[in-house]
């Protein structure tokens, strides 16, 4: 098993911690990004405070354990999410949103934020925006598994995936045993707690990527403990990640940029009360690696 340490970025108002991508590893199967949100205290007007932004060719998927957010889109959407709920947005060419304070909610914030690149025969097509308000739930005996994405022991989520995939959030106390897919890739995410992944400790702020063509893991924690497992077939396609878009080459970066900062159309229109986030300069040197 191999541990990543994460690193601390600011998004929007908050601090987040990055796990995903980092130089040892970049994907896994489809998953190229992950931020853990919070805690954090927000109140009725600041939350995430992330102004108007573009993406192409990734799904953004949002789960809260605590507290909510309100999303906006040039799709037309207002959907407030709160935990135990799922947020998918499909980028496909070109969407923009936004991840505003509810008006209404005082507390605490905490979740995850992750991305998932999208295939070659998806990525120039449609947006969509998906909101799944009861995601399917498997009783573990010693635990409970929510798969927000995908599918696990015949619980399908109607969330859209485009190539095999699996998020899920594990809430348990003791020991764990998960069945796993030999073909897919994993990952472990710690939100609460600590997690013991075959007697390596995974804390929060760190990845724990498991061994490839495993059909088992057995977790163990001594206290109430929350992750997120995320997985998939490897995926084939050459990445090229840069600020809020996936591509292929810098070519189609520099396009996309131009099309955001010249407002020509490709990223819809937004109302928001939160500034519109202009793109950075491109600076390839360290700015734009092949995601492997």
């Amino acid at each position: 098993m191999q541990i990543l340490d994460g690193h601390q970025a600011s998004v929007g108002a908050l601090s987040v911690r990055r796990v995903l991508p980092q130089r040892q590893r970049r994907t896994i199967g489809p998953w190229c990004f992950a931020d853990h949100i919070g805690p954090a205290d927000v109140d009725e007007r600041h939350g995430l405070d992330i102004g108007p932004h573009p993406h192409s060719g990734l799904h953004t998927v949002t789960w809260l354990t605590e507290g909510a957010v309100l999303h906006r889109d040039s799709l037309g959407t207002e959907q407030v999410i709160t935990p135990g709920q799922v947020n998918l947005m499909s980028a496909g060419e070109g969407v923009s949103h936004s991840e505003e304070a509810t008006g209404s909610f005082r507390g605490t914030l905490q979740g995850i934020q992750l991305w998932l690149a999208q295939p070659e025969s998806t990525r120039h097509g449609p947006s969509s925006f998906h909101h799944v308000a009861e995601p399917p739930r498997v009783d573990l005996g010693r635990g409970l598994l929510t798969a927000f994405i995908g599918d696990y022991a015949g619980q399908i989520s109607p969330a859209r995936v485009e190539t095999p995939t699996l998020g899920a959030e594990v809430e348990f106390a003791g020991h764990l045993e998960l069945e796993l897919r030999p073909d897919f890739e994993y990952a472990l995410i710690c939100l609460k707690g600590e997690v013991t992944v075959e007697r390596t400790p995974v804390a929060p702020g760190r990845l724990g990527v498991l061994s490839p063509q495993r059909d088992s893991v057995h977790l163990e924690s001594t206290h109430s403990a929350r992750a997120i497992l995320i997985g998939g077939a490897p995926f084939s396609e050459t990445l090229l990640m840069w600020w809020n878009f996936v591509a292929r080459t810098r070519e189609e970066i520099a396009l996309m940029r131009r099309a955001w900062s010249e407002a020509d159309g490709r990223y819809g229109r937004l109302s928001s009360p939160l500034a519109r986030i202009e793109a950075p300069e491109l600076a390839w040197t360290g700015r734009a690696e092949p995601l492997a």
